[in-house]
């Protein structure tokens, strides 16, 4: 393992925290869809992704039949914290873009709608996985430009808010 891999932390059911994780001593291999083999400290498991937000680095998986919610913050995401600066305080957002290709399942908004930071906007699903979409700060829905057996592809403007 090269000392110089940027290094990780993982917020875990918002109770367990793993600091200092590198990459190198992670090793995940795709099985099938959403299912992954992880080996860890000698261990072996089979993981199931359950959600997943790219946006706000979160991520929901099932292993040995429990649920971990996992934040995960980078090198960047830890300097913000240990300097108290907020990275989305004042955010203000005008789209939402699909961060993947896929098929739109639920439209949770609709137009002139307030939605708070975090509120469920829609879910979007990409090689068989639910990827929940949720707003990352307070706005109201401008436009909902996708809709609900829509294919849309990376980068599609999904909901604009003011």
């Amino acid at each position: 393992m090269n000392d110089q891999s940027p290094s990780f932390s993982a917020q875990v059911n918002e109770d367990f925290l793993w600091d200092d994780l590198h990459p190198g001593k992670l090793d995940l291999l795709p099985l099938s869809g959403d299912r992954y083999h992880l080996i860890y400290q000698s261990r072996n498991y089979i993981a199931q992704l359950l959600e997943v937000d790219y946006q706000n680095k979160r991520f929901a998986i099932r292993i040995d039949g429990s649920r971990f919610d996992v934040q995960l913050n980078d090198e960047y995401d830890q300097l913000v914290k240990r300097l108290g600066l907020h990275v989305q305080a004042g955010l203000k957002v005008s789209e939402i873009k699909a961060p993947m290709p896929g098929l739109v399942l639920e439209v949770s908004v609709k137009e002139g709608e307030a939605v708070a930071e975090g509120q469920t906007l829609l879910i979007l699903e990409a090689m068989k996985m639910e990827n929940v979409i949720k707003a990352p700060a307070a706005a109201t829905i401008k436009a909902v430009n996708a809709q609900k057996g829509e294919a849309v592809e990376k980068g599609f403007v999904l909901i604009d808010m003011e």
